[in-house]
């Protein structure tokens, strides 16, 4: 690994800053019960427990300094517009008025937040939040949520194709395992 480490490194990742713009705005991918909850398979995981944790702690500065933020949760209405996921929690529960798919109430103001359903990986995929982002004039994104592998990935990968700076605070995102939590 650290041999990796050293050839990233020595090729130049990493050795520009994107730095903030000047209108930031929080990305919260997923913070559904599924994920939070020890009741379901990989639910209540430490590193997505403290995503959590910290990323309320974000948004209780964010919200009163104006900051947009935007929150998704992933839920379909029957098999046959849900994608072919490989994972059996997905495609036996991710079901409208399903339990696993409730947004947890801790993360949620929805007298203030944007809150979108979304069908793929990544926030931006078929949902309002790319218009919303526009509204707000944003040139920042802040990602936070679960899990760093699947949907934090592609949100990140989506938010940079679109020109946003994009920021990925460790702390605020979480996966089942570190291993692909850290290889991001």
């Amino acid at each position: 690994m650290q041999q990796a480490t050293d050839d990233y490194r020595a090729s130049g990742y990493g050795a520009l800053e994107v730095g903030f713009g000047e209108r930031p705005a929080i990305l919260a991918v997923d913070f559904q019960r599924s994920h939070l909850d020890p009741a379901h398979p990989f639910g209540g995981r430490p590193l997505a427990l403290r995503a959590l944790d910290n990323t309320r702690r974000l948004l209780a500065k964010a919200r009163p300094l104006g900051i947009p933020v935007a929150v998704c949760y992933t839920s379909y209405h029957s098999d046959r517009d849900m994608p072919y996921w490989k994972i059996s929690t997905v495609r036996n529960t991710y079901f409208h008025g399903h339990p696993a798919t409730e947004l947890d109430e801790r993360i949620v103001d929805p007298s203030y937040d944007l809150v979108v359903c979304k069908t793929g990986p990544s926030i931006f995929y078929q949902t309002g939040v790319q218009p919303f982002l526009t509204k707000q004039r944003v040139d920042t994104v802040i990602i936070t949520g679960v899990n760093t592998s699947g949907c934090i990935r592609a949100t990140a990968i989506d938010s940079f194709q679109r020109g946003y700076r994009t920021i990925v605070p460790e702390d605020c995102v979480g996966d089942v395992e570190e291993g692909p939590h850290r290889d991001i």
